[in-house]
């Protein structure tokens, strides 16, 4: 054990975690030169084409240090975003250590922040790395300088490398043999190995990450998941090299994979503890806590016939990813379709791309909403997870709304326009610290806010500099409304939303605008109204295409013109109360993306 070294790699997105990753297991001889890719351990399409990581990958590395010592090495690349803040968390218990990844060029992040206390948390040895130092904008001492004002950490050894040159790598494995400390545990004592990750292989079925704690794993031995109660019988036992390789056991203190016959991985819970059948451990690891959908949305297939390919596919993508969630839903003017839950909006876009991407599929989302808890007059608390599952307003006491703790850092000069988007979005300021040029904001806000349109406005008023991270903090009550839409008096259950009663006028006006240019127009007048229980709020009017009924009368008497005119109205008006107004699919959600122009 005393040889072993695990460690994790956190950083904010696009700061070189992946980079420094691959040259590592190149300067270890891992991977021959004509096997080496970029991005070594990302496997998916999306995590390549957008520079970010999805999922937490492992290799062990073999290197022999100056010291005259062999090393093992277990390296964890873990993803940067705040959606995945849980799988970290899981895959930072499994370490003693961490290398701390800075841009040289653009400093502390928000993300570099909460993953840094993160690590803090668990007590870890952090190694900081400034990289991209070859970068002409790069500026070391600047960087230094607020990593040490703003984390704490003492940057007087900070190793100054650029991944993609391969500068400063060996700086990097030795500073990882010195300061980290080696793995503790009981080699003869009862099982107990943490589970950090979880995912279905066609061939081999569920394959489970674990860090073993105590005791070791081999194959034949019988397992128990603590948290869920399941047992099974381990079938191989291996270590990722980057590519899997089967060994005889994982002793305490190492890091690798095991097949045990699971059939689905929401059986294998990230954080969940293993421990032997007839020799259990007395009590689980410590954190464990099950993944909750923080954030949902509707798919409806363009098609109708695409529905069972969808239900197919989104059970594939679950088989890969137990915190996606899904169930059956029906509107009426989308049909059937499927309610899911995810842990953010990232999670959604990337599950979102992978259906259309990797099915082939053609979707049509309605807007992501989050979970409300409905306080009804009998003492019963409901979750609304859908607008139109909304109970009777009569029978609501109160309602409440998620609500999280938003850390932004940005330019100084975009400062103003952050504060006045944070108190536009009913944000509420706890704290604006100056680090240097930059300022760094805790703000918080609802959660309903932010999934609407807040990331994607704050990129454009700070020039895409303002970097952005949160966390959870609660529900709190609010005067919350139930805002429908109407389409010529009928109901579209795909537009409705709930919203603040302050904010409710404004957003209903602007989504009737957006409507009004959307639908196309028709033989006669479309009202389109935005309202608050029996109460119109706001309206708009698609005008009707108009035939000259008074072409053919020549001069004469007004009162002929009249009767024709009178006539075409007449028709105009039974014609709407039997029309249909034909909406095409893709005005929902054409009209839920709003027009961030404010």
């Amino acid at each position: 054990m005393n040889f072993i070294r695990n460690f994790a790699i956190i950083a904010h997105i696009d700061h070189g975690k992946s980079t420094l990753a691959d040259r590592l297991i190149q300067f270890c001889g891992a991977v021959d030169s004509r096997e080496f890719r970029d991005q070594m351990l990302d496997s998916m399409d999306i995590e390549r084409e957008r520079g970010i990581t999805i999922k937490a990958q492992t290799v062990r590395l073999d290197y022999k240090a100056k010291d005259g010592n062999a090393y093992q090495i277990n390296l964890m690349d873990t993803p940067g975003h705040v959606d995945f803040a849980y799988e970290v968390s899981r895959s930072l218990a499994a370490c003693e250590g961490s290398i701390l990844v800075v841009d040289a060029t653009q400093g502390v992040e928000a993300q570099t922040l909460a993953n840094v206390y993160q690590a803090l948390e668990h007590d870890h040895e952090i190694i900081v790395v400034l990289n991209k130092i070859d970068l002409p904008a790069a500026d070391v001492d600047k960087v230094s300088r607020q990593i040490e004002d703003v984390i704490g950490l003492d940057c007087a050894e900070a190793i100054r490398v650029s991944a993609k040159l391969g500068v400063g790598v060996e700086e990097t494995l030795e500073a990882l043999v010195k300061k980290l400390p080696a793995p503790s545990g009981n080699e003869n004592g009862p099982l107990k190995a943490l589970l950090v990750d979880s995912w279905y292989d066609p061939y081999m079925g569920v394959v489970t990450l674990v860090r073993v704690k105590d005791g070791a794993i081999r194959s034949g031995m019988k397992i128990k998941l603590m948290a869920v109660g399941t047992t099974y019988s381990v079938e191989k036992v291996g270590v990722f090299r980057p590519k899997p390789t089967e060994i005889s056991e994982l002793k305490t203190g190492e890091i690798g994979y095991i097949i045990a016959g699971i059939k689905s991985v929401g059986d294998a819970r990230v954080g969940d503890t293993i421990t032997q059948e007839n020799k259990p451990a007395s009590e689980a690891l410590p954190g464990f806590k099950p993944c909750v959908p923080v954030v949902f949305c509707s798919m409806f297939p363009v098609d109708a016939a695409d529905y069972e390919k969808l239900k197919d596919c989104l059970t594939k993508l679950q088989l890969n990813d137990a915190s996606f969630s899904f169930e059956p839903e029906t509107s009426q003017a989308l049909g059937f379709g499927f309610r899911c839950g995810f842990l953010g909006l990232l999670h959604l876009e990337v599950v979102e791309e992978r259906l259309e991407r990797e099915y082939n599929l053609d979707l049509v989302s309605t807007a992501p909403s989050v979970v409300y808890k409905a306080h009804l007059s009998n003492g019963n608390v409901f979750d609304v997870h859908n607008p139109a599952d909304m109970p009777d307003p009569s029978a609501i006491s109160f309602l409440e709304e998620p609500w999280i703790v938003a850390k932004i850092i940005v330019p100084d000069e975009y400062l103003g326009n952050v504060l006045a988007l944070c108190e536009e979005k009913r944000g509420i300021q706890q704290e604006l610290t100056y680090v240097g040029s930059r300022v760094l904001l805790e703000y918080q806000l609802p959660l309903n806010e932010v999934v609407y349109d807040f990331y994607d406005r704050l990129k454009s008023i700070s020039k895409g500099y303002a970097s952005f991270d949160y966390r959870l903090q609660g529900y709190r009550q609010n005067d919350l409304v139930k805002m429908t839409i109407l389409v010529n008096g009928e109901l579209v259950d795909a537009l409705s939303m709930i919203v603040h009663r302050d904010n409710a006028e404004y957003r209903g006006r602007q989504l009737c605008e957006r409507l009004k240019d959307l639908i196309p127009r028709h033989m006669f007048k479309i009202p389109i109204q935005a309202a608050v229980g029996g109460k119109i709020i706001a309206r708009e009017t698609i005008a009707a295409f108009r035939k000259d009924v008074t072409a053919k009368c020549y001069g004469g008497d007004i009162s002929q013109k009249r009767k024709l005119l009178d006539k075409q109205k007449e028709g105009k008006k039974k014609m709407r109360e039997i029309g249909n107004v034909k909406i095409p699919h893709g005005t929902f959600l054409a009209a839920l993306k709003m027009n961030n122009d404010k």
